[in-house]
C-alpha cells in the first residue's frame, strides 16, 4: 500500500506540475508576457514543483528529514547523476559565463545551507535547525537570484553563448482556451497538493516498515523521484543534440530548491536536522565543486563521457555509503 501511495503520489505530482505549467504559461502568453520571462519563472517553477510540494507537505506533517533530505538529495542527484547521464549521451559544453558566475553561485547556495544547518558547531546549540530566520534569509537570496536572472534575460546574447538563449528556444508555449487554461491551473494545483500528501505518506510508511530513517528515504528515493522532470528534460535535450541545456537545467533547479523550496519550508515551520548530517551537506558542496573543476580544467569547458562516468560513480558511491551506515 505504501508503495502504491508513493507511485500514485509521484504520478499526480508530475501530471499536476505539467498541467499547472501549461495552464499558467498559456495565460501569461495571452497577456503578452515575453517567452523568456515565462521560461525563467513559470517553467522553472514547474520543474521544481515536485520538490516544493514534497518539502512543504513534509514540513507541515513534521517530517523535517524528508523535507530537507528531498532538497539535498535532489541537488546531489541533479549535479552528479543528471549531468553524468547526459554527458554519456553527448559531451556537454559549458559557457564561460556559466563557469564564472552561475556554477559558483550554485556552490555558494550549498555553502549557505551548510552554514545555516550547523547551529551545534557554530553556535554551540543543542540541535541543528533551519528556523524561520534561516528560511527568510534563503528567500532573500532567491530574490537576488531572480533579479540576476532577469538582468541576464534583458541582455542580448551572442550566437556562441549556449547558456542563456536556451529557454527561449526550448520553451514551447501552448495556446489554450481560457476555460482549459483555468482548468489546467486548478487541476494542476489540486494534483500537486493531493499527490504531495500521498507521496509523503507512502515514503514515511516505507521508512517505518523497513526500519530505515526518513532522512535516507528523503535523500535517495524521494530525491530521485522528484528529480524525474529534470532528468527527462536533460536526456531529451541530449538526444536532440542540445546537451548544454542540462547545465542550465541543473543549476536553475539547484538554486530554486535551496533558496525557494527550503526557504518556503523553513519559513512555514522550523526544520530540525536529526538525520541529515554534514556528510550529506559536504557531499552537496563537493558535487558542485567537482562540476566546476571538470568544466574549468579539463577538455576546454566540456564535460566528457569519462567525466560523466566519474560523476555517476561518485553518486553511486555516496548512495552505498548512506545505505551502509544505516
Amino acid at each position: 500500500m505504501n508503495i502504491l501511495l508513493l507511485i500514485g503520489g509521484l504520478i499526480l505530482i508530475l501530471l499536476g506540475a505539467n498541467g499547472l505549467t501549461d495552464g499558467a504559461a498559456s495565460v501569461a502568453k495571452r497577456f503578452r508576457i515575453p517567452p523568456i520571462v515565462i521560461g525563467l519563472t513559470i517553467v522553472a517553477f514547474g520543474t521544481s514543483a515536485p520538490e516544493l510540494t514534497v518539502s512543504v507537505s513534509s514540513a507541515l506533517k513534521g517530517s523535517a528529514d524528508i523535507a530537507i533530505g528531498n532538497v539535498v538529495g535532489s541537488n546531489i542527484f541533479n549535479t552528479l547523476m543528471i549531468v553524468g547521464c547526459t554527458a554519456l549521451f553527448a559531451p556537454i559544453v559549458i559557457t564561460r559565463n556559466t563557469l564564472r558566475k552561475e556554477i559558483p553561485l550554485c556552490i555558494l547556495s550549498s555553502i549557505v545551507l551548510l552554514i545555516c544547518a550547523n547551529d551545534v558547531f557554530l553556535d554551540k546549540a543543542s540541535e541543528n535547525i533551519l528556523n524561520r530566520v534561516d528560511g527568510l534569509l534563503l528567500l532573500c537570496f532567491f530574490v537576488i537570484f531572480m533579479g540576476y536572472t532577469f538582468a541576464i534575460a534583458s541582455k542580448p546574447t551572442t550566437t556562441g553563448d549556449a547558456g542563456h538563449p536556451v529557454i527561449e528556444e526550448e520553451t514551447e508555449i501552448k495556446s489554450l482556451p481560457w476555460w482549459k487554461s483555468i482548468l489546467y491551473i486548478i487541476g494542476g494545483l489540486a494534483a500537486l497538493i493531493f499527490g504531495g500528501q500521498l507521496f509523503v505518506d507512502g515514503a514515511t510508511g516505507i521508512a517505518r516498515n523497513l526500519g530505515v530513517s526518513e532522512s535516507i528515504i528523503g535523500l535517495t528515493l524521494v530525491a530521485g523521484g522528484t528529480s524525474l522532470p529534470e532528468l527527462a528534460t536533460s536526456i531529451v535535450a541530449a538526444l536532440k543534440k542540445n546537451p548544454e541545456i542540462a547545465i542550465g537545467n541543473v543549476i536553475g533547479s539547484n538554486l530554486f530548491n535551496i533558496f525557494f523550496v527550503l526557504g518556503c519550508s523553513a519559513s512555514i515551520t522550523p526544520l530540525r536536522l536529526s538525520g541529515i548530517t554534514n556528510f550529506d551537506l559536504f557531499t552537496l558542496v563537493g558535487s558542485g565543486i567537482l562540476l566546476w573543476l571538470f568544466g574549468l580544467f579539463f577538455a576546454k569547458r566540456t564535460i566528457t563521457r569519462i567525466e560523466g562516468g566519474i560523476m555517476i560513480f561518485c553518486y553511486v558511491a555516496y548512495t552505498v555509503v548512506l545505505i551502509y551506515n544505516t
